[in-house]
């Protein structure tokens, strides 16, 4: 539009400005006239005026045209090749040049871009040194991505501000469980590179710890460390274990710190349930005694009448039932926790064979051996507990029925199911013993559990059972187990595991400082950013048109955080318009039933919060967030910036600042277009590339950068 309009005044003013020259020249000269020849002149000019004018607009429009023709041969076609080359000076394409204008712009435009090719290949150069140099680096990078994601303990890495450095898989599945609203925001806006761990743990807690441990660096100790528990703001229980990472220059200095957490929630209301029934049987069984005594010494005396020996009688029996309730509740209780002491988990089947035939094999003595074992079938098992009836079943067979040789066997058995026989020759057994053994407290060697093999049976969802092999003279014990799932619940998303390690770490955060209080005079380069954008029913959000969907992704420390985005749906409460759903491809079937804006809304501020809002056309985007605030009380106050605006700061001669056009002045591919997500990703790649040119022309704090998209001529657009 600018650029159009700058053309339209080349071609007019010279015009104009012959009008004005025309008109002032015959001014003068009539001045020096007497009035007799001004009144000859007009006689003869009064008969050929049309001709005059004639000869005159041909002059001046092809005046025009030829000034016209300059301006964009000499004038506008070196500001758009400065533009161009201000973009392949910073990286962002590597594409060349269009030559245009001008013989000399073209040749420089040539030499522009043999100048380009040879950076390319020096930069090529380079890389591939700084490679090679680096490899042993990013060998040990990957080892640490690898033993993170692997842990399956929670573990987070900070700087001493409390910023995330780094997160294991683990530590995103909890923060998702400990989030206000794990269907929406899933966990994201509690954890997430560069967000403060304060959000979930009490910043005094943790200063105490970093005092607690500094103080044992500075005392010399090997493994200095502090533990803590804590509640967070949804009522979970945490036990919090912290490290130091000390600076590479002095193993006194701390810059940093490691989390490993652990949610004890369960653990403690177990605990707690634990020491209630243990205190209730202590003093409810003094009571019962002392009644027990009481009763018991009355009975010995001869002269007790039958009615009064009767109630005494009553009262040891209720004492004693009372008794046995109690004892009763505590010992039902402590196999419920015996049941879960050991979670369920992934093991590989022959590994669990294994370990069976060693235990038994020690423990008895007898020869034990594998046959017919599935190597390739992973088991989702309560590893001891399994071994444990393994071994008591084991043992019976051994000293009840003198078996001397058993085999383990194992199967899949479909329906993501696996069979595990424990298989001997000889005796069978009645289905009475089999029951007994079934229901029997289980004892391996010496030592006796409460649980038995029911239980740990119960444990797995799985079943138990004894059939014989006549043909082959054997018997079996068999275990329905169950397999291992493909994607365990705290995994990674499909999108993460798709591109390979994700990007939960940036150890170049340790060298940024806090943020400045005042972040007008923050520079962009060290600002936290979340980029999005919406789809909405259609375009005019005064007239009740909705948001039926949100993206946003987060920038940090100069980086696109591809696995830290937000993407929800949003239920309009209203038909979507026709004439949009051909432009997003959002139906109104693909939102029924998803949550409203009134649920969305405080995911997305949660997401947002404490970073600096991005979006292409921003003005559009957050008229539709400001006309939600007295319905959900969700108000976004943050700075806003607008790559639209942005763009025209930086290429003012481009004819386009469309965010399709301007993704291919950077060389930016463009995925997913009219997709909430994908748009914001774009505009964040876009942005990022921004923020150097932007340097260039000295806007280098986000108050600059807000100041310059104001001047902008787009920046009078409004909803």
């Amino acid at each position: 539009m600018r650029g159009a309009w700058r053309e339209a005044t080349a071609a007019l003013l010279p015009a104009a400005l012959i009008a004005l020259w025309t008109i002032a020249a015959s001014a003068v000269v009539a001045l020096t006239l007497s009035a007799a020849q001004r009144e000859a002149i007009y006689a003869i000019v009064e008969s050929r005026l049309a001709l005059v004018l004639l000869v005159w607009l041909v002059f001046a429009g092809a005046l025009g045209a030829a000034l016209r023709w300059a301006w964009l041969r000499f004038v506008l076609a070196p500001a758009r090749l400065v533009e161009q080359a201000q973009i392949v000076l910073g990286g962002g394409a590597p594409r060349e040049i269009a030559a245009a204008g001008s013989a000399d712009n073209r040749a420089l435009a040539r030499t522009i871009n043999a100048l380009a090719r040879e950076r390319g290949e020096l930069k090529a150069d380079i890389g591939r040194q700084v490679s090679d140099a680096s490899r042993e680096i990013e060998q040990e990078r990957s080892r640490l991505a690898a033993l993170m994601s692997e842990l399956t303990q929670s573990v987070v890495v900070c700087n001493l501000d409390g910023r995330i450095l780094l997160y294991n898989s683990r530590a995103r599945a909890q923060f998702r469980a400990l989030s206000q609203s794990p269907s929406l925001a899933g966990g994201a806006e509690l954890i997430g590179l560069g967000r403060s761990i304060y959000a979930v743990l009490d910043a005094k807690l943790v200063a105490h710890a970093l005092e607690t441990v500094h103080q044992r660096v500075l005392g010399g100790s090997a493994n200095p460390s502090a533990q803590f528990v804590t509640s967070t703001p949804g009522g979970q229980l945490l036990r919090v274990q912290l490290a130091p990472v000390r600076a590479i220059d002095s193993e006194a200095s701390v810059n940093g710190f490691v989390l490993m957490l652990d949610n004890i929630t369960r653990d403690f209301a177990d605990e707690s349930l634990r020491d209630q029934l243990l205190h209730g049987l202590t003093e409810g069984s003094r009571a019962s005694l002392g009644n027990l005594q009481a009763a018991v010494e009355m009975l010995d005396y001869d002269d007790v009448d039958a009615e009064t020996r009767e109630r005494f009688h009553a009262v040891i029996r209720d004492e004693v039932r009372a008794m046995s309730q109690r004892i009763q509740s505590l010992a039902s209780h402590t196999v419920q926790t015996q049941k879960t002491r050991w979670p369920l988990e992934d093991m590989l089947g022959a590994d669990l064979v294994s370990a069976a035939l060693r235990r038994i094999e020690a423990l008895y003595g007898c020869a034990a051996a594998a046959a017919d074992i599935d190597a390739s079938l992973w088991l989702r098992v309560d590893s001891y507990s399994l071994l444990q009836a393994l071994a008591a079943l084991a043992g019976r067979l051994v000293e009840e029925y003198e078996v001397r040789r058993v085999q383990l066997r194992l199967r899949g058995a479909g329906n993501e199911r696996a069979h595990l026989d424990l298989v001997w020759a000889g005796q069978a057994m009645s289905t009475e013993t089999v029951m007994s053994w079934e229901t029997d407290p289980l004892k391996v060697g010496t030592d006796s559990s409460a649980l038995t093999v029911r239980d740990v049976v119960e444990r797995h969802g799985g079943a138990f059972w004894f059939e014989r092999e006549r043909v082959r003279h054997e018997a079996f014990f068999r275990f329905l187990l169950p397999l291992a799932s493909v994607q365990e619940e705290w995994a990674v998303s499909p999108q993460a595991q798709g591109a390979g390690r994700p990007e939960y770490y940036d150890f170049d955060l340790f060298k940024t400082s806090a943020q400045a209080d005042e972040l007008a005079d923050s520079v962009l380069a060290d600002l936290t950013y979340t980029v999005f954008d919406t789809e909405t029913t259609g375009l005019d959000p005064s007239a009740g048109d909705e948001i039926i969907q949100i993206g946003a992704a987060r920038i940090v420390a100069g980086k696109l955080r591809r696995h830290e985005s937000f993407e929800q749906l949003v239920d309009p409460d209203r038909p979507i318009s026709a004439a949009s759903i051909p432009i997003h491809g959002i139906t109104d079937d693909m939102v029924a039933g998803k949550p409203g804006i009134g649920a969305v809304l405080p995911a997305f501020q949660a997401f947002a919060r404490d970073t600096v809002l991005v979006a292409h056309n921003a003005a559009f985007d957050m008229r539709f967030l400001q006309l939600k605030e007295a319905a959900t009380g969700v108000a976004f106050s943050q700075p806003v910036l607008d790559t639209l605006l942005l763009s025209a700061v930086v290429h003012p001669n481009q004819e386009s600042h469309r965010l399709e056009d301007i993704a291919a002045r950077f060389d930016v591919a463009v995925l997913g277009r009219h997709d909430a997500l994908g748009d914001a990703m774009v505009t964040a790649e876009v942005f990022l590339r921004m923020i150097p040119l932007l340097a260039e022309k000295g806007i280098r704090t986000l108050g600059q950068a807000r100041d310059a998209a104001q001047k902008t001529y787009f920046a009078r657009v409004k909803y």
